[in-house]
């Protein structure tokens, strides 16, 4: 289920509409009912792996910081992930016919029994893992406190990037050690699996890491409240694509009564329009001609490469900053605010700028849960660029698992290094220090956009020889202005000039202005334009959303 198709509308209509009339513990567990709906539309089996992360952290959070676990807190996630495994790995569903047709199956139940003894196995080698997990508490919560909160602490960031590793990172692993495997005379082809990643499952996985961890810095106290954390993982408007909330900020707002005002919810509307505009109008319009270049076997001209990366530039930041408008308008009108995701990323002037205002929930967490843990900048300056670099090496692999989103990472990483050593510079000497002015202002954003969209053809390559090729027609047949790309469709031709302006002037009139200090005739205008521009959009082919993958 994807935020822009009509499946999407029906079930937040009805989500919606529940939340209206429950009262407030009503509302939690209705919502995470749909939160579990909404991510087992694509596969039921993914549910499996968010409860199993769910459980883990929520046990590990008060083991970490009470340092015990009541019977219920024992026993009711023991049961949960029990249940989970039979309904989502055992049983064999099929989401879609459930939900439109359940009177289909009333007579069918068989169909529902397992095909085979893989689900079994899982049921059984998970019960034997509770089994074994309350046989030894006693012993662990009789541990020292120190080793007590180290050892919990080690079980959940273990399990979580022992899942996301598996699922995630296993075969691009046994790819990357195929000349190794074969010296010892075995194929990587016998050790490949057949491995379905979940959908989302990076994002969700981060975030039940930060639980954890802000848990053992005494920042945060652990909930008892199971159901409420297992919504505060699963809470469906970010959980495919973030953005990545801390728990800090979000478990409170679930923990407690929210209430609703009419502008945040008109605000929650206006972030759906807008984000769907991104989604619909521009960046799905912009996919074809991105694809007609990057997924082509044939010869394309240096003026192709150029289109086809700026495109890119545009669609990436339609989608996913499309996705994060409407992410957030669908939680405002639950009563929740979700973290902006994205303040203008392509009028950033340096690198350290741009990952301030590009996907800052997973730059600030790469900060305060891997840069700074490293050493961050407080143990000179070879230590720090060594904790840039592995900090962007790691951001690029999180991104996906092949060498050119490593090469993405590496390549971001020493952006920041080399503008690391100029402001060292510039600050030892205050002279070199001068007031840019508009003009200065303008050339730094536009010569920093260049580098940027260099990096989105890092990112957007379909492996490390495309990366070779393309970057080969940029410097060899520069001035080459044969063109083949197909043009972009009506939508996005319009959409994109419109989208441009739009941040122009929210950049230089201020966050919001459309929405809070323009005219109501504009506003009423832009309304009607963005409207018309999403029903066009939606004859462009539709595209999933590009950071459903990560």
């Amino acid at each position: 289920m994807i935020f822009n198709s009509v499946e999407f509308f029906i079930f937040l209509a009805v989500t919606y509409l529940l939340y209206r009339i429950l009262p407030f513990r009503g509302q939690n567990l209705m919502l995470l009912v749909a939160s579990y709906v909404f991510y087992g539309w694509w596969d039921e089996r993914f549910l499996f792996l968010i409860v199993l992360s769910t459980v883990i952290d929520f046990c590990c959070g008060l083991m970490i910081d009470k340092g015990e676990l009541t019977r219920r807190e024992r026993w009711f996630p023991s049961g949960y992930i029990l249940l989970a495994a039979f309904f989502f790995v055992t049983v064999r569903w099929n989401g879609m016919e459930l939900m439109t047709q359940p009177l289909a199956l009333s007579g069918q139940w068989s169909q529902l029994l397992p095909r085979d003894g893989s689900g079994w196995l899982v049921f059984l080698g998970m019960g034997g893992v509770v089994a074994l997990a309350n046989f030894f508490y006693p012993r662990l919560a009789a541990l020292e406190v120190a080793k007590r909160r180290s050892l919990f602490l080690f079980i959940s960031l273990f399990s979580n990037l022992g899942i996301l590793g598996f699922f995630k990172y296993f075969n691009f692993f046994i790819d990357s050690a195929e000349t190794t495997i074969q010296t010892l005379g075995m194929s990587a082809a016998f050790w490949h699996l057949d491995i379905v990643l979940p959908v989302g499952i990076s994002f969700y996985t981060f975030q039940t890491m930060s639980y954890t961890i802000d848990i053992y810095r005494r920042q945060m106290p652990a909930t008892n409240r199971f159901l409420d954390f297992a919504l505060f993982v699963s809470f469906f408007p970010q959980l495919v694509a973030g953005p990545i909330e801390r728990a800090s900020k979000l478990l409170p707002c679930l923990l407690q009564p929210r209430q609703l005002s009419l502008d945040q919810s008109t605000r929650g509307v206006y972030l759906i329009l807008f984000g769907l505009f991104k989604k619909v109008a521009v960046a799905d319009s912009l996919a074809v001609s991105v694809n007609a270049i990057y997924e082509t076997q044939g010869t394309v001209s240096w003026l192709d490469v150029v289109l086809a990366t700026f495109l890119f530039a545009g669609q990436i930041y339609g989608d996913f900053s499309g996705y994060s408008d409407i992410a957030r308008g669908v939680s405002k009108l639950f009563g929740v605010e979700l973290m902006v995701n994205f303040n203008l990323p392509y009028f950033a002037q340096n690198p350290s700028e741009f990952w301030r205002r590009w996907h800052i929930s997973l730059s600030t967490w790469l900060r305060d849960y891997l840069y700074i843990p490293l050493g961050g900048n407080r143990y000179g300056e070879r230590r720090t660029y060594q904790n840039l670099m592995t900090t962007m090496v790691l951001g690029g692999l999180w991104h996906g698992a092949a060498w050119h989103f490593v090469l993405w990472g590496f390549y971001h990483g020493a952006l920041l290094c080399v503008h690391r050593v100029f402001t060292t510079i510039f600050k030892r000497k205050p002279k070199m220090k001068k007031n840019q002015g508009f003009v200065g202002s303008f050339v730094a954003i536009l010569f920093f956009f260049v580098f940027t969209c260099y990096g989105w053809l890092l990112f957007r390559a379909n492996s490390l020889a495309q990366v070779i090729s393309f970057t080969q027609i940029l410097i060899l047949d520069f001035g080459n202005l044969a063109l083949s790309i197909p043009r972009p469709t009506f939508s996005g031709l319009l959409g994109l000039p419109i989208l441009m302006s739009y941040e122009v002037i929210e950049y230089y009139a201020g966050h919001q202005y459309f929405y809070r200090r323009s005219p109501a005739m504009m506003r009423g205008l832009l309304y009607a334009i963005l409207t018309i521009l999403i029903v066009m959009g939606t004859s462009n082919e539709p595209a999933q959303f590009i950071y459903f993958q990560f």
